[in-house]
């Protein structure tokens, strides 16, 4: 049984990585993808205190990283740090930037 094209020429197969990146692309998801990347690298990019006290949860179509935090006194001091974090969140040049932080108490 052949599975090649039925006219005798042969195709190139494409990998499921190559067919979803063009899937992303063509429908123009590519930026956010690879913006959405901080959620995973989360504790990571702000550490190991941090990250045990906070859960990212979504990416908001204008570049807002909604993050859960555990406690009102840590969303305050987050708050506060909102600068820092985007700086580290946004080291990474080669991805669109996450702009803004929204924090919300765990509940």
């Amino acid at each position: 049984m052949s599975y090649g094209a039925s006219d005798g020429k042969k195709r190139a197969v494409a990998t499921v990585g190559d067919v979803l990146a063009t899937v992303l692309k063509n429908a123009g998801l590519t930026d956010r993808v690879a913006q959405a990347a901080v959620i995973p690298e989360w504790p990571r990019l702000v550490g190991l205190q941090i990250s045990q006290v906070t859960e990212p949860v979504m990416l908001q179509r204008d570049g807002t990283l909604v993050v859960m935090v555990k406690t009102n006194a840590w969303m305050n001091e987050l708050s506060l740090m909102e600068p820092e974090l985007l700086r580290s969140l946004n080291r990474d040049t080669a991805r669109p930037p996450v702009l803004k932080l929204r924090w919300m108490l765990r509940r």
